[in-house]
């Protein structure tokens, strides 16, 4: 029962050490996971569709062995509840006989905002990043800002630039004018002469205001919502969403 509120999928809605903001997005553990509580353990559920892993981390001190991609590497954790709060401990062995290295160790914590997570990221011994989760329905959306496809004429055509050293990375995106009420996109992403990422995009009315549809990759399209919008500026937005949160043009 202690263990229960743990059970769910968390999302990481702000960074909560000190001296950071939301707009540096440094979640302490990755920006979605999930729990599930099962007797003495918890299972650490991370990733998605065929990158999705599962971790059963026993309470009592006992190590739980994860192989690696290579001869010999394994992860070993080890979990503990003490204080009403779980924790565990990582390390990882690069090869068969080799010294335990990069000791990782991370706190949750369910609070009245959400799950309070603390790792160590950085240091040895010491908790040095700290983070806010929720669950999807404790996440409040945005209020909708009313606008139109026309509103948005503006970025219509070819759009290009470069990032990195000596424009090392170059992307694109190239959008319809505004029509039908919806404006189409297609983006790429090339670096080192090679594509290395491509993305649909949408943007559509939708009650009133714009909702932006992203499928990087052609993946299922997450949605964010115009929040704000001028003659040179719109933003949208989903908290509900890993990363990005925001996209602003």
């Amino acid at each position: 029962d202690d263990l229960a509120p743990l059970n769910g999928e968390w999302i990481f809605v702000e960074d909560t050490t000190p001296g950071r903001t939301l707009e540096q997005l440094t979640p302490p553990m990755g920006g979605r996971f999930a729990f599930r509580v099962e007797g003495s353990a918890v299972v650490l559920v991370s990733g998605h569709g065929g990158a999705r892993r599962e971790v059963r981390v026993a309470l009592d001190g006992t190590v739980t062995e994860v192989p690696g991609a290579g001869e010999g590497e394994v992860a070993r954790y080890r979990g503990a509840w003490k204080d009403r709060a779980f924790s565990y401990e990582v390390d990882f062995v690069r090869a068969k006989g080799a010294a335990p290295v990069g000791l990782i160790r991370r706190e949750f914590r369910v609070t009245k905002d959400g799950l309070v997570v603390r790792s160590n990221l950085g240091s040895p011994t010491e908790y040095t990043s700290a983070g806010l989760y929720r669950h999807a329905q404790d996440i409040a959306m945005p209020v909708p800002a009313r606008a139109v496809i026309g509103d948005l004429a503006w970025l219509a055509g070819a759009w290009v630039g470069t990032r990195g050293t000596n424009g090392a990375i170059s992307f694109e995106e190239r959008w319809s004018a505004p029509k039908g009420g919806a404006m189409l996109a297609t983006s790429r992403t090339v670096s080192r002469d090679k594509m290395s990422a491509f993305e649909f995009l949408r943007i559509v009315e939708r009650d009133g205001g714009l909702v932006y549809i992203a499928q990087p990759g052609g993946a299922a399209g997450t949605e964010f919502v115009l929040t704000e919008v001028s003659a040179s500026r719109a933003v949208f937005d989903n908290p509900r969403h890993d990363y990005p949160k925001r996209i602003v043009y």
